[in-house]
């Protein structure tokens, strides 16, 4: 059920460099939709009238948005050119976000953000297709874990950036920026869109339908989803079970995340290699019950009633590495076993992340005053469900032998394309 990357052997190492830095590029703006704008969310009651719930409707509906997105730019992107479609949602994304910056009251640029999320959503639906065409299967797994070290460090980096942006020219000037952004990346990939590859399924016997029914998709979207989530809802508790109750700061905080993010990304860059050597099964096993141990650890310390940030930082840092060695082979075995329908099991596996995010979160809301045990519970629930799915579903064929890691032999014929995505990883 394995697609091979389409033209991973003929592009020069130069333009499969330039062709990820654009989708990355692209893939960032959209991510940073939340982020940036959040700093300016308590002003708008203020500036528009309302009041802070109904501020707090400028998050909400952007992510219902995406949510719709993702399954929309999925179906698009496996029937049409993947190049056009980016340059559409990119130029829908800056036009709804320069809207925004002129919105005259608070119901209207509730509206105007979810239209923003929907346009938003489209580059992290056809970036992973467009990375398989450009690299050999190595070189994919190593720029997929690349990109997806990049985009780790948006939601640390993006609030800092939309505070200066409060400071500098008040809430419009988040909008202001992001539009301005977005359509110089729609001008440049319709001027210089031909380094992208030109990715569309067109094959009959794709569809939602298909991919949902498919028990060996479902082994790796699934478990991806609820690995990542599992992360997520964590990272999302932590900040109120630190300062609430273990007496911390937002500076604890912080420094949690900077040494998680920091493992992750070495992870995520070590994670071809080791699949190299390994198998993908291997790693996708490993880092999981890695990311496990930590948890594990984690949710047996706070139990134990430990309070010392050292010790919980130190434990946080195997939950990252498990989850950097198996996300890039994950990801990828996922868009193997979609049988080439990348656009579609892209937008699936993202939702399934989205799905396992707010399903724990929400679980784990009344529970985050309870202290760090009580959060490792909710979290080391969804990580244990993952690796379920690993137990009891069938694998992707030849993943044990380094499925998107055939390429890791030295006389593969995508060797051009391997060591453009090593160079760029």
């Amino acid at each position: 059920m394995s697609s091979a990357p389409q033209g991973a052997t003929e592009l020069p190492r130069s333009r499969a460099l330039a062709a990820t830095a654009l989708l990355i590029a692209c893939t960032l703006l959209g991510l940073a939709g939340t982020d940036l704008v959040l700093p300016a969310v308590p002003t708008l009651p203020a500036a528009l009238g309302g009041n802070a719930a109904q501020a707090q409707l400028v998050l909400a509906t952007f992510a219902a948005g995406t949510g719709i997105g993702l399954v929309l730019f999925g179906e698009i992107g496996a029937r049409h050119d993947n190049r056009r479609i980016l340059v559409i949602a990119l130029g829908l994304y800056g036009a709804t976000s320069l809207a925004a910056a002129a919105a005259p009251t608070l119901p209207v640029l509730v509206l105007l953000r979810f239209l923003q999320g929907v346009a938003a959503s489209c580059a992290a639906v056809v970036a992973p297709g467009m990375v398989r065409a450009l690299f050999s299967p190595r070189g994919a797994m190593r720029a997929i874990g690349f990109i997806g070290s990049v985009e780790s460090l948006a939601p640390a980096i993006a609030p800092i950036i939309g505070v200066w942006l409060l400071h500098r020219g008040g809430w419009q000037a988040s909008f202001l920026v992001t539009g301005v952004l977005a359509l110089a990346l729609a001008a440049l990939v319709a001027v210089a869109g031909r380094i992208l590859p030109p990715v569309a399924a067109r094959r009959s016997g794709h569809s939602y339908i298909v991919l949902l029914t498919n028990p060996v998709f479902h082994r790796y979207a699934l478990s991806q989803g609820l690995a990542l989530g599992s992360l997520l809802v964590y990272v999302f508790g932590m900040p109120v079970v630190i300062t609430a109750t273990l007496d911390g700061t937002l500076g604890d905080f912080i420094t949690m995340q900077v040494c998680g993010i920091s493992t992750f990304i070495v992870a995520a860059n070590l994670a071809s290699r080791v699949v190299a050597r390994y198998g993908a099964e291997r790693v996708i096993l490993g880092g999981s019950l890695l990311s496990l141990a930590g948890l594990g650890a984690l949710f047996a310390y706070g139990l134990a009633g430990g309070r010392d940030m050292a010790v919980i930082i130190g434990l946080f840092l195997p939950f990252n590495m498990g989850f950097g060695l198996r996300g890039p082979p994950g990801f990828y075995c996922a868009l193997q076993a979609s049988g080439g329908d990348d656009a579609r099991a892209s937008a699936l596996v993202l939702l399934f992340v989205m799905a396992a995010t707010a399903g724990g979160t929400a679980l784990a809301a009344p529970l985050v005053t309870d202290g760090l045990a009580a959060l490792a519970a909710v979290a080391l629930a969804l990580a244990v469900a993952g690796i379920a799915c690993l137990g009891l579903l069938p694998r992707l064929a030849g993943a044990g032998t380094a499925a998107a890691g055939t390429a890791a032999a030295a006389g593969d014929g995508a060797a051009e394309g391997d060591r453009a995505g090593e160079a760029g990883a």
